[in-house]
């Protein structure tokens, strides 16, 4: 497969099952840079729901939706603490970056600070390397309300991402720069995809590869979060039933570590067409 161009899939990744560990395996060769840690990330998030765990969206459901079913930590602090073993797109796409982003900070030996209220803890005389990860920062990428309590949309980095539309590029991109938006024949696995269908609502996902059906129908393969995967898996929609996209790379990883609280976000971002 060209690095130039179009990412085409070979017909061999259609006998790939739903549900697999080997993304970094099948698609890492051809991963840019930061793009093969999401997919390593990938594979631990489905690793916590080897069936897909279920989809499930339900705001005032008791007890609520969960973006993703398993307890999700950055640098040993805890992002959510997840009301329900299930998981929705957004959440799936996010804890792949977040997982990824784990991996990154473990190479780089970035580590998390305590606030000034842990003077008098365990990990008071604790010395800490550099790079360093701040509570404020850690704050700004959970996935919750520290009561446990959903975080709106809108709302910091998280709630940027799973903001209606391209969330993607909200929080990569605006909020974070930790992303820089690229065109559909720029695409290669590991990117973060966000789609918006026909029928008017959208889609958060992991982009893998455009490929063609059975039928010779054009279409691309994603990682995320849906019904017809009984949660996490692998899935393959057909172009004709999208109306535009948008793709952001994660090329600025260590930007984490000047993340602020409070970065200004449009929330209207145009999608791109597909022209494959």
């Amino acid at each position: 497969m060209s690095m130039i161009g179009w990412y085409v899939l070979p017909p061999t990744t259609l006998e790939l099952p739903t549900q697999h560990r080997r993304h970094v395996e099948v698609f890492g060769s051809d991963a840019p840079g930061f793009n093969r840690l999401v997919l390593a990330g990938i594979d631990q998030v489905q690793g916590s729901a080897p069936d897909g765990g279920g989809y499930f969206i339900g705001i005032k459901a008791k007890p609520t939706e969960s973006p993703i079913g398993y307890p999700l930590t950055l640098c040993g602090r805890r992002l959510l603490d997840p009301p329900r073993r299930t998981s929705y797109c957004s959440g799936a796409s996010y804890a792949a970056f977040i997982e990824g982003l784990g991996l990154w900070m473990a190479k780089e030996r970035v580590v998390w600070s305590p606030p000034s209220d842990f003077e008098t803890s365990p990990f008071a005389n604790v010395s800490f390397e550099r790079p360093v990860l701040t509570a404020e920062q850690v704050e700004t990428l959970r996935m919750q309300e520290l009561d446990g309590g959903r975080r709106d949309d809108g709302v910091k980095f998280w709630g940027n991402w799973n903001a209606d539309g391209f969330g993607n590029q909200m929080a990569l991109v605006q909020y974070s720069g930790m992303g820089t938006r690229i065109k559909p024949s720029e695409a290669r696995p590991g990117d973060f995809l966000n789609i918006s269908w026909k029928s008017g609502i959208g889609h958060s996902t992991v982009f893998l590869g455009w490929c063609l059906t059975k039928d010779g129908e054009k279409a691309v393969r994603y990682w995320s979060s849906q019904t017809g995967t009984n949660g996490l898996g692998d899935a393959v929609a057909l172009l004709s039933k999208i109306s535009s996209i948008c793709l952001v790379r994660v090329t600025h990883p260590e930007r984490v570590l000047s993340i602020r609280s409070s970065a200004p976000v449009q929330p209207k971002v145009l999608g791109d067409a597909i022209d494959w």
